[in-house]
C-alpha cells in the first residue's frame, strides 16, 4: 500500500519518537508499504530548519536525498493539487496541511498523521 506521510510522522518515525502511534509505526515498518513524502513536506522542513525550529543531522536537501536513495518517493505538488485546495472546507489555516489533504484526496492515498483536522477534510488517515 502507498502511504502519504505527514511531515511530523516522517520525522518522528526516523527519530524513533514515541509520539508516533503504534498503528502508524506498524504501517510504516511494513515492507509492503511504500512511503510517499510530499514536496510540500520538504518545503515545510526547509522553512522550519531555516528558522532554527528543526534540527536535522544534515541539510534538508541532503537528508531528503538520503531518504530518496533508501526508497522514499517524493510526490510533486502538481497544479491540480494546488487547485484542489479551493474545494476544501475552511476548517484549518495551515497551508501545508491543506495541501497534504488535497494531495491525499486527489491521489487516493491514506495519510499517516496524528492531526485530527484531516478528518474534517474527509481524508483517510492511519494513526
Amino acid at each position: 500500500m502507498k502511504l502519504l506521510l505527514d511531515t511530523h510522522a516522517f520525522l518522528w518515525f526516523l527519530a524513533g519518537d514515541a509520539r508516533l502511534s503504534r498503528r502508524a509505526r506498524r504501517a510504516m515498518r511494513d515492507a509492503d508499504n511504500e512511503w510517499i513524502l510530499s514536496a510540500a513536506s520538504v518545503w515545510e522542513m526547509a522553512i522550519k530548519a531555516g528558522l532554527g525550529r528543526l534540527a536535522l543531522p544534515t541539510s534538508v536537501k541532503e537528508y531528503v536525498a538520503e531518504k530518496i536513495e533508501s526508497g522514499v518517493r517524493i510526490l510533486p505538488v502538481d497544479w491540480t493539487h494546488a487547485a484542489a485546495v479551493e474545494k476544501l472546507p475552511p476548517v484549518h489555516g495551515d497551508p501545508f496541511d491543506r495541501l497534504l489533504a488535497a494531495q491525499s484526496l486527489a491521489e487516493d492515498l491514506p495519510l499517516i498523521s496524528g492531526d485530527p483536522v484531516f478528518s474534517a477534510y474527509g481524508v483517510k488517515t492511519v494513526w
